[in-house]
């Protein structure tokens, strides 16, 4: 397999693009070698520069749940082409996708859209603060919620303790009034609640998906919920990931739980550019134009991706495709956990709804702790054999794996033949 044109275009990229990337996920540097740059795709392939072909697995990171180009979603992404590209006023399909999206969430009676997940988050907890008239806002390690200042942090010494930077650039006075908690330990949150008085709210994945796919324990969102409510905090789910992947709607359903804010993006625009905060009209009617939480953006409510999520949504919801993508979640947990029994290696699967990861420890991963004692080598030496034999996986141990409907019985073997060839590197090592 060679990657000649992909190694020619990384160099020429370095020239005017950072890294010759565009976000640093992209750039390969958690497991060597140089990037891939991809052609284009259909279905539940991917196909880069120098003709290689892949089962996709990364799926732009989640939002192609019907495979890449699907026809109803092309067939309605150019029908709204011929109307015009964007017009900075409403569109009728603004209202349409608006209403599938609250049908499917039972907390959520308005949604305001945006351009990005990012901007989907930094909208919701300016929310919360502006219905709680609070300021502190906590949130998890290993959580990530956009590259906004105020939640780009790191843990510390201590898991009560105010936080600090995790990225240059962000001044502490930025992250003063966000708080580390640790995943699926009420403990930490609660010894927050216990010193301020004046946290906003609880910002949360329902399913981590950012230190791997990290599945909540004995009730944890529950009681976030309950702890949230007795101290007068809202709870933000971020199902920016999540969302639409696990069932029509949100993981906060499945694992019975209601947030009180909701922030969403990747699946609802099918593939463009979009986000979405949402909740209840109580808390809905504090932004601009009804209240005093201001939120504007030229781009939101594009019409091209409004008629790429209805599509996208509409198609979804007739599939109904998730019993298929737990039968197809559970033949992959199975081929990896065999071929790393059958070659020696230690290895711990997660998986919810049609998102998945290994990690390389006999750890069973329930934090972000927990997922970094995880072998990154390891890691690094499987991807390149799974590159090489057909599979496209995103290039970090701590990243999701995506499942989409356009996955075949035929994918699955490649996928199962390229494993036992990965294990088998890693068993060399």
């Amino acid at each position: 397999m060679s990657f000649k044109k992909s190694e020619k275009l990384y160099q020429k990229g370095l020239t005017h693009l950072v890294g010759a990337v565009n976000s640093p996920v992209r750039a390969f540097a958690s497991v060597g070698g140089n990037p891939l740059f991809i052609k284009k795709a259909k279905g539940s392939k991917i196909i880069d520069v120098d003709g290689n072909e892949y089962v996709d697995l990364v799926l732009s990171y989640g939002p192609m749940i019907l495979g890449h180009r699907h026809k109803s979603v092309e067939k309605a992404a150019k029908k709204a082409l011929k109307n015009g590209y964007s017009f900075g006023a409403s569109t009728e399909n603004e209202i349409t996708l608006a209403e599938i999206v609250c049908d499917a969430f039972p907390g959520m009676d308005k949604v305001r859209f945006v351009n990005s997940g990012t901007e989907a988050v930094l909208s919701g907890i300016r929310l919360a603060r502006a219905f709680t008239g609070k300021d502190k806002i906590i949130k998890f390690s290993g959580c990530y919620h956009g590259h906004q200042d105020a939640l780009l942090v790191a843990a510390g010494s201590g898991l009560a303790t105010l936080s600090l930077p995790g990225s240059k650039g962000v001044p502490e006075g930025a992250v003063k009034n966000t708080l580390i908690a640790e995943y699926n330990n009420l403990a930490s949150v609660q010894t927050h609640f216990d010193k301020y008085d004046d946290i906003a709210g609880v910002i949360i994945e329902p399913v981590g998906g950012n230190m791997g796919v990290v599945i909540p324990q004995n009730n944890f969102l529950k009681d976030l919920k309950e702890l949230c409510k007795k101290n007068g905090a809202v709870l933000i789910a971020d199902e920016v990931m999540t969302g639409f992947r696990s069932k029509f709607g949100g993981a906060q359903e499945v694992l019975g739980v209601e947030a009180d804010i909701t922030c969403l993006g990747k699946v609802i625009g099918g593939g463009f550019p979009v986000g979405a905060y949402g909740a209840r009209n109580e808390i809905m009617e504090n932004v601009a134009p009804l209240g005093g939480m201001y939120q504007a953006g030229t781009l939101s409510g594009n019409p091209i991706a409004m008629a790429g999520g209805i599509s996208t949504l509409t198609e979804l919801k007739r599939q109904n495709p998730y019993e298929f993508f737990d039968e197809m979640g559970s033949k992959i947990e199975t081929i990896l956990l065999d071929a790393a029994k059958k070659y020696n290696v230690d290895l711990s699967v997660n998986r919810f709804g049609s998102m998945m990861n290994p990690f390389f420890t006999n750890v069973k991963v329930t934090n972000f702790e927990q997922a970094q004692t995880s072998d990154t080598e390891k890691f690094a030496v499987f991807f390149w054999e799974m590159i090489k034999n057909g599979v496209f996986l995103p290039p970090s141990q701590f990243e999701a794996w995506f499942l989409s409907s356009a996955l075949s019985k035929k994918d699955i073997k490649i996928f199962e033949k390229a494993t036992n060839k990965a294990m088998l590197a890693v068993s060399k090592m």
